[in-house]
């Protein structure tokens, strides 16, 4: 299933979550400009769970930490790029009207931290870089469920080679989403790849991640002012 929009306008421009989308973008035509020099610099900004966790040096050392950022704007792909892009255009100018521009951009990057840290708790020896937004939008993908729960998802679900687009709720198509995540993620557990693929426990972290920080940092409802006496009604 393919989303193409959601039921849901947004109220202002959503502007960091298209700053976001420049970033990666920026990045990843980067990337396709290193060459030979590519695979060098994947392994040094990407996130290498085994290099994390067994550092050998300054345990303060900002280098050791800086590819918990670095690596969610890194892509192994046009695909890989195009599908969590979409994913952050669909739903991240939500969650960016939830919780304002600057708390966004923060809640974004704190989530895929999250993402990027239950990643290395399930595979902590790990050799092998892990990069993509997916984490971090899997935290905007959360944060959308309890959010938007009444909202829709145009989706386009290729059957026997016909175009099928139908509206699904938001909350049924985010569910079987993640649902689908723990299942692989619980597959990879028991015959771990050492040969790369997709970081599924990333996305659960950043999912949960997602759940729990849009709680936190939404802003608090003003309340309407109370009557004075004797003002009119």
């Amino acid at each position: 299933m393919i989303p193409l929009k959601d039921t849901i306008p947004s109220r202002t421009a959503p502007v960091v979550t298209v700053a976001l989308i420049a970033v990666n973008v920026l990045v990843f035509l980067h990337e396709t400009a290193l060459g030979p020099h590519l695979q060098a610099f994947v392994f040094a900004y990407g996130l290498v769970p085994r290099r994390l966790v067994y550092w050998h040096g300054d345990p303060l050392d900002p280098q050791r930490f800086l590819p918990l950022v670095t690596s969610m704007f890194w892509h192994g792909g046009w695909l890989h790029l195009l599908g969590n892009m979409l994913y952050l255009w669909i739903f991240g100018d939500n969650v960016e009207d939830k919780l304002g521009h600057l708390r966004f951009l923060l809640f974004y990057l704190l989530c895929g931290v999250t993402a990027a840290m239950t990643q290395v708790a399930l595979n902590p020896a790990s050799p092998l870089p892990t990069v993509g937004a997916s984490g971090a939008i899997a935290g905007v993908l959360g944060a959308y469920l309890i959010s938007f729960p009444r909202a829709r998802v145009v989706t386009f679900v290729p059957l026997f080679f016909l175009p099928w687009i139908v509206q699904v709720p938001a909350v049924l198509y985010l569910a079987f989403w993640f649902i689908m995540q723990v299942l692989s993620g619980l597959a990879e557990l028991g015959s771990p790849s050492q040969t790369g693929g997709v970081a599924w426990w990333a996305h659960i972290g950043g999912f949960v991640g997602g759940i729990v920080l849009v709680k936190l940092m939404e802003p608090a409802r003003r309340r309407p002012p109370r009557p004075v006496p004797g003002d009119l009604a």
